[in-house]
């Protein structure tokens, strides 16, 4: 169906959109379809440039490829751009600064545009720009972000509202409703009074479910599949319609079953306080149910639903969102925290208002997590398998880092990187090893890291930049994933193959690299009657050997790192043999390269505090 794009005059009408979640990505979208000439503010220099060099991308219920050219740092920027219109996405915590800092875009012409939720957002704007041009926009679709620049469109229940507040712009509205129908995102201009009633309507909806979901770390399709959160859902909505109904706003009869059916359609979606309040980030109850028990109170009405959900999400508001949980799940978190903290004497509440720093390295059998502090020093690491049979283990180890620390930027490196979207960032295994190495050995290097898949020799030059780096052929010969299945058929705990091996003198390695073949090797080792301290002397020689075909510069200092020296430290007596070098074995040397993923972090934070160009190049290229 070819779809008739209205006129909106010979001059293109020009937009702004403060706010670049996802409601304001979405409507940025949507506007340019219509013809619109779409200006955006980005703070965040990372998301800025995605969204330059690659577009906004909307998937799922949308899809679209959209590119941006006036993407701005700040509103200041867009002082000159004569605009029609400004849209406020913002949420309403974030909002008074915001509206502050346009001030200086106001002009006769100028609309302004309240897209968000809750009751009485739009008075926000009353103070700077005047009731008489102030609409209001009821947002019926919502999304989660996948990528700094890509939006997950959840869902849309057409159609969205919009009006003027005191029907004093009703042509600028009506202008605004065309252009989003005509892209696909039906939108109703209606007058105030209708619009009053949307406004309730939507705010009962995000107010039954939003701070449940985020109390309970429940999604909408959760929440609404459990009989006794069902029920909860149900008397916060009627506590909500009998308020509403004090203020003259009238619903149909069937308005509750509306609900239910609307919240329904949510499926597996977070809502957005939801996300805030797990995410230890303040929150817009104060205009959802806080709303509802101010005219609650007003009208003398009970609503202690509402009023319990507002002081709960406002008692975990900046406190430890996780280990306020109850029952085992908040246990299992505290225990989580507690267990990865590198000095135990400090809780993660020393570490509460200073500035933290989180590398991930994803490797093909283990995810190492690391967090510093602002100076670089780690102050937290956890291991967990990368292909774990609790799917939500990294998403609530995730939750219960972010719960404990102020992490300002964080950094995915290792096998995994391309497809893990949690971060502010990615960088190579190659560069994060050598970042984490140079903190505690400065200048030319050789590093060796054996992983569960590969063993990498990486040089660094005097000023701790890779200089070249080699690796082992495709096979995973030699590496941890070969460690384990040998020793596994061997019947040799792995834990004890280091001390084993040290008390023997066997001086024999497998004649097979290949994991098949050398098992059945192994088997004929064993029915020879060979002890388990030969046998695991004989598989470390085999990995010495194949290591030491690869190439090491001499004369500077080498250094191991990786996962399997961490468990099998006599490797490092058998390279040492072989290179006849001294080797050292970095501290905590399975999590250097998560540690080198965390200082990239905060080197890059500290360059977008004061970008050049080629800095936020580098960030892009990453």
């Amino acid at each position: 169906m070819t779809t008739v794009k209205p006129h909106i005059s010979d001059r293109k009408l020009k937009v702004a959109i403060v706010g670049m979640g996802p409601v304001g990505m979405i409507l940025a979208v949507k506007l340019k379809e219509a013809g619109f000439d779409v200006s955006i503010t980005v703070r965040n220099k990372v998301k800025q440039e995605k969204i330059k060099s690659e577009g906004i991308i909307l998937e799922h219920v949308f899809k679209s490829v959209t590119p941006f050219e006036q993407v701005y740092g700040s509103i200041a920027e867009m002082a000159d751009l004569d605009l029609d219109y400004l849209i406020f996405s913002t949420k309403s915590y974030q909002t008074a600064e915001a509206v502050k800092e346009s001030e200086l875009l106001n002009s006769d012409k100028l609309t302004v545009v309240a897209a968000q939720n809750g009751i009485d957002v739009e008075e926000l704007l009353f103070p700077s720009f005047g009731e008489n041009k102030v609409l209001r926009m009821i947002v019926n679709f919502a999304g989660n972000l996948t990528a700094p620049n890509t939006v997950r469109v959840n869902f849309f229940t057409a159609p969205n509202y919009i009006g003027s507040v005191d029907e004093s712009r009703k042509e600028q509205a009506q202008k605004l409703a065309d252009a989003l129908s005509s892209s696909n995102l039906e939108t109703k201009n209606v007058d105030a009074f209708e619009l009053a009633r949307r406004t309730w309507e939507k705010t009962i909806l995000n107010s039954s479910l939003s701070a449940l979901c985020g109390v309970g770390r429940l999604t909408m399709a959760e929440a609404m599949a459990d009989a006794d959160t069902l029920q909860l859902v149900e008397e916060t909505i009627n506590e909500g319609i009998e308020v509403a109904e004090k203020e003259k706003i009238r619903f149909s009869d069937d308005f509750l079953r509306k609900c239910l059916r609307y919240l329904k359609k949510g499926g597996d979606h977070f809502p957005s306080l939801a996300v805030d309040l797990i995410h230890n980030r303040p929150t817009e109850i104060d205009y959802f149910n806080g709303k509802i028990v101010e005219y609650g109170r007003k009208h003398y009405v009970r609503t202690s639903l509402n009023l319990s959900m507002t002081n709960m999400v406002k008692a975990m508001t900046n406190k430890n969102v996780i280990s306020r949980l109850p029952g085992a799940i908040g246990d299992f978190n505290k225990r989580m925290i507690q267990k990865g903290l590198v000095d135990k004497t400090k809780s993660p509440v020393y570490y509460k208002g200073h500035a933290c720093f989180m590398g991930i390295d994803l490797g093909s059998s283990y995810t190492k997590f690391t967090v510093t502090d602002e100076n670089g020093n780690p102050i937290y690491r956890y291991v967990i398998q990368s292909v774990n049979k609790d799917r939500n283990a990294m998403k609530d180890l995730l939750q219960a880092i972010h719960g404990e620390f102020d992490i300002k930027y964080s950094c995915a490196t290792g096998y995994g990187r391309k497809v893990f979207t949690e971060t502010d960032m990615v960088k190579t295994e190659i560069n994060c090893a050598a970042t984490g190495v140079s903190k505690y050995q400065s200048g030319e290097k050789n590093i060796i890291d054996i992983g569960g898949e590969d063993i990498k020799i990486i040089r660094c030059d005097a000023n701790d930049n890779v200089g070249n780096f080699y690796m082992n052929d495709k096979c995973a010969a030699g590496t941890g994933s070969f460690l384990s299945e040998i020793s596994e058929r061997a019947e040799i705990n792995v834990s004890e193959m280091s001390s084993l091996a040290a008390h023997s003198d066997y001086d024999k390695e497998l004649n097979s690299f290949c994991t098949v073949f050398a098992k059945t090797e192994i088997m004929k080792w064993i029915m020879e009657g060979m002890s388990q301290q030969d046998i695991s002397r004989g598989i470390y020689i085999s990995i010495a050997n194949k290591i030491a075909k690869m190439r090491l510069d001499p004369g500077i200092p080498t250094l191991m790192i990786g996962g399997v020296i961490a468990h099998h430290s006599y490797l490092k007596t058998l390279l040492g043999e072989k290179f006849k070098i001294d080797i050292q074995i970095i501290e905590a040397p399975q999590f250097v390269v998560s540690l080198g993923a965390a200082l990239i972090a905060k080197q890059t934070f500290d360059r977008l505090a004061s970008p050049s160009t080629q800095d936020q190049k580098e960030v892009v290229k990453s």
